[in-house]
This record gives structure tokens, C-alpha cells and sequence, in this order.
């Protein structure tokens, strides 16, 4: 028996030594990043990351990029990247140390990484012990797990706060629950910096060749701005910047029977203040256009979800409601009773075929219009795509406009809401041009 006891000493002693090696190699490496950007909030993360990735590449600066997304990737200083590994496909925010390691190896001037931790206990950890960020990203406060960051909405503005930098900085967009954040940034002597959307022109908004909005662009620019880079230089990166593969999107068709088809997939907005911004965007920019007709994939885990869907059918105003999916009646039912502007086309069901749902969808609407798919993306939502990708393209019509503006007089515009804390470090990199920066051989996965 006491031979055991050794042994279980033994091994928990070694096991312990191995775990602050491992922490000092980490802290090494974070080290070896100056500035370190850590981008939180509900909607829009990925899409953020690779905008400040894009401004400061474009300001000259050596920049590493990780997205958590639709598709986890790691972007490497050239703008070029890869899907990120991941054992059984299961996400891990373990994951972050490896990434750290392999960004640290090309001694960069900074590293863009977007949180993957939803509960409020793993967030506090991914910023304190995976990222220790320079600077934070809160984008938004939106409705979105809720179970885990909840039940109220003041409840997920507290969750994300534990991200914040303590005696850092943290830059956002959210308006409604502004006050909440300022007192808990003030809580870690962290200066907050509010963005305006506004200030980012729609000129500007068109320079980019996929859809994106002015408040990610704010946030881009305000990060851009604390690490050096100006507002015309940080733009032009960001035009050049990849975007993220659940970008927002606008497909033309051709249906078998000579129909025009504009199709929006805005399945990854999946909360219903997102699912409005994204909507309203494309017509606002001429993406889309009336008569506009709306299909909503439901869920059988996300009955809740569904129903908040259906919910914002009247704000939509579309000419048909499709349902597709399982259970079809949680939509059907969060409908208003009084909403009688337009028509519900029930094509539910668990067994039914994607084909067969995409004809039906396609018989029914009209001769040149739009059609927007909602709701949450997988099961029958996946296989539609599938099916509308297989259509021809339409290759008739104007493109919408891309260009780049001429470079506008360079201006201040980031509003502090309180003066930085005392001794507070801002980071400034490097400001050696990225070519004489030493990048080691890239290492595959």
C-alpha cells in the first residue's frame, strides 16, 4: 500500500512540474507578441478578426491571425491560411496554446485571435491565462446563449466583460448596454473605447467585394489606430483582407424553368437583431429587392429559436414564408396571428427529400425576386444550398459596386468613455517594414 501512495505522489508531482514548464513556455511565447488582440462578443467575430488582421497587415505590420467561426482558420502573415486541426473535430480553448506557439515562431508585431469560450469561467481564463490580450474586442451584446451566459441580456454584457484586459484597453459598438460595460471595465482599470458606425462612410463600406458592417469596420479602425496604422492604410488592408467563409453572401440563380433567382444566405446571422441588420443591408445596397420571399430552417434543438424566427416575419414583410425543417410548427407558431401581409408555405418534415423541397420553394416564387434563408443552417438548411448550388448562375445583371475610394484626410474619431488608468501601456510594435522582419519557415499542422 505504501509503494502505491509513493507512486501516486510521484506521479502527481511530475505531473504538476510538467504543468508550470508548460505554463512558462506559453507566457514565453505570448511574450514574444507586443500586441496582443483578443476579439469577443456575439455576432461578427470572425469577420472583426480578419478586418484588423487586414489593417494592420496593410499598415506594414507582421500579423497573425486565428477565426473560431464557420470554419476555424489560421492566417499567417501573408494573408494566406489554413483550416485549423482539430482532434475528433471537437473544439478545445486548449487549442489557443498551440496557436499562440505557432504565431510566436514568426516574431510578429501581433496577434488577432477570436475567444471560442462561451461560459463565463472559460472566458475569464482564454484572456488571464490562454491570450493575456494588449488590447479587447467587445463587438456586441446579442441574444445567444443564453443558457450558458444568461438568462438576461445584462447577464451575457457581464459574461463577456471577463474578457477584458485588467489595465488594458477594450474597444466596442455596443450602444444599449453601454453603461454595464464601462463598470465593469472600470472594475479592471481597463479604458473603454466606444466606435460610431457612422463614421464610416458608405463609400468606404463599398471598397470591400463581400458584405460587411459599419460597425465591424469601426472596431478594425480603432484597433488600427492604438497600434499605429492610419485610417486610409488600415482601410486599403482591409479591402485586401479575405473574408471569412460565412461571409455573408448574395448568389444569382437561373431556375430550371428560365426564372431569375437573387438568394441571400443569412443563416449565420441565427439570432433575430442580426437576421434584420443582414437583411435590411442587402436592400439597403440593391443586393436584394422586392418582391422578397423567406426561408426559415428549423431545429428540433431549437425550438426556442425557432419560434424567434418566425417572430420577425411582419419586420420582414415578405411575400412567402417557406418553412423547412423540424419542428416547423415552433416557427409557424411564433408568427404573429395578425400578420396577414403575406402567405406560409408549410414544407416540413424530417424525411423529406432536399430536391423535392427546393422544387416546391422554386415553383412558388416569382419571375425576378429574391429569396432569404434564416433560421440555423444544418440539417435540411445545408442540404437546400446544396441543392440552389447546383443551379446555373445568372450571369445577366449589375454587379454590385466595388471600388476604392480615393485615400480620405486622416482624422481622429475614437471617443474615449474614460481616461486610460495610470501607467497604463499602450502597445506600439515595431515600426520596421514587415520585409525586414525575420519569418521562419512555416510549419504544416
Amino acid at each position: 500500500m505504501l509503494f502505491l501512495y509513493v507512486v501516486l505522489l510521484l506521479t502527481c508531482a511530475v505531473l504538476v512540474v510538467a504543468g508550470v514548464l508548460e505554463q512558462r513556455r506559453h507566457y514565453a511565447a505570448l511574450a514574444q507578441i507586443p500586441a496582443r488582440v483578443l476579439v469577443n462578443g456575439i455576432r461578427g467575430k470572425s469577420s472583426i478578426t480578419r478586418l484588423c488582421a487586414g489593417a494592420l497587415r496593410g499598415g506594414g505590420l507582421v500579423t497573425v491571425a486565428k477565426t473560431t467561426g464557420t470554419a476555424a482558420r489560421f492566417i499567417h502573415p501573408d494573408a494566406t491560411e489554413e483550416p485549423v486541426y482539430r482532434k475528433l473535430g471537437i473544439a478545445n480553448v486548449v487549442e489557443q496554446i498551440g496557436i499562440v506557439r505557432r504565431a510566436a515562431a514568426y516574431r510578429p508585431d501581433a496577434l488577432v485571435i477570436e475567444c471560442m469560450a462561451v461560459m463565463p469561467a472559460l472566458q475569464e481564463i482564454n484572456q488571464e491565462k490562454l491570450i493575456r490580450s494588449t488590447i479587447g474586442v467587445l463587438c456586441n451584446v446579442r441574444e445567444d446563449h443564453l443558457d450558458e451566459m444568461g438568462p438576461t441580456l445584462d447577464d451575457v454584457a457581464r459574461s463577456l466583460s471577463r474578457s477584458m484586459p485588467v489595465g488594458g484597453i477594450c474597444v466596442t459598438a455596443e450602444r444599449e448596454r453601454l453603461p454595464i460595460l464601462k463598470e465593469e471595465a472600470d472594475k479592471r482599470r481597463c479604458r473603454l473605447i466606444t466606435v460610431d458606425p457612422e463614421s464610416v462612410t458608405d463609400e468606404e463600406l463599398r471598397g470591400f467585394s463581400w458584405f460587411t458592417f459599419k460597425e465591424n469596420v469601426a472596431i478594425a479602425l480603432a484597433v488600427a489606430e492604438l497600434l499605429g496604422v492610419d485610417r486610409a492604410t488600415a482601410l486599403r488592408g482591409m479591402w485586401d483582407a479575405p473574408p471569412d467563409p460565412g461571409v455573408l453572401s448574395v448568389e444569382r440563380y437561373r431556375t430550371p424553368d428560365g426564372r431569375r433567382l437573387r438568394f441571400a444566405n443569412v443563416f449565420a446571422a441565427n439570432d433575430p437583431e442580426s437576421t434584420l441588420m443582414n437583411v435590411r443591408q442587402l436592400e439597403q445596397l440593391g443586393a436584394i429587392r422586392r418582391p422578397l420571399n423567406v426561408v426559415v430552417n428549423c431545429r428540433p434543438d431549437r425550438v426556442e429559436r425557432n419560434g424567434q424566427m418566425g417572430a420577425i416575419v411582419p419586420d420582414l414583410a415578405p411575400e412567402t414564408v417557406f418553412l423547412i425543417g423540424h419542428p416547423t410548427k415552433s416557427a409557424r407558431d411564433g408568427i404573429p396571428p395578425d400578420w396577414s401581409s403575406g402567405r406560409v408555405v408549410d414544407l416540413g418534415g424530417e424525411r423529406r427529400g432536399a430536391a423535392e423541397l427546393t422544387r416546391a420553394i422554386l415553383a412558388e416564387v416569382g419571375p425576378d425576386s429574391s429569396l432569404v434563408a434564416i433560421g440555423n443552417i444544418h440539417g435540411q438548411g445545408e442540404l437546400f444550398l446544396e441543392c440552389l448550388a447546383e443551379l446555373p448562375p445568372d450571369d445577366v445583371g449589375e454587379p454590385l459596386p466595388v471600388a476604392h475610394p480615393p485615400e480620405p484626410e486622416p482624422y481622429s474619431w475614437v471617443a474615449s468613455l474614460n481616461a486610460p488608468a495610470p501607467g497604463l501601456p499602450v502597445p506600439i510594435p515595431s515600426s520596421a517594414p514587415a520585409e525586414a522582419r525575420h519569418q521562419p519557415a512555416r510549419k504544416q499542422p
